[in-house]
């Protein structure tokens, strides 16, 4: 297993993500304006990079498997499920 990587006090890590998986945020979670906010910017791309620590990837991630948890829809549980293991792997690469 590779080295975890070190992170100061509150500091953030860029996570990229798509427009879809933009939009299941935005779209199917109940996550806060604090967590959601900078997810509003218009897209130049078809992804978008934003930044957050370690606990807020922790918390986005609750409001993601809690949706999930909860969803009948079963393709939106799949998309779901891929975009919670996505964001684990950030707090599998860096520790706080």
């Amino acid at each position: 297993m590779s080295q975890r990587i070190k992170l100061g006090l509150n500091e953030k890590v860029p996570v990229e993500l798509t427009a879809a998986q933009r939009d299941l945020i935005l779209n199917h979670t109940f996550a806060g304006f604090e967590l959601t906010d900078s997810l509003r910017a218009p897209l130049s791309d078809t992804k978008i990079v934003v930044h957050y620590t370690l606990s807020e990837i922790g918390e986005l991630m609750s409001h993601v498997g809690a949706e999930a948890n909860h969803s009948q829809n079963r393709q939106l549980v799949r998309e779901l499920d891929r975009l919670y293991d996505y964001l684990g792997t950030f707090e599998e690469r860096y520790e706080g």
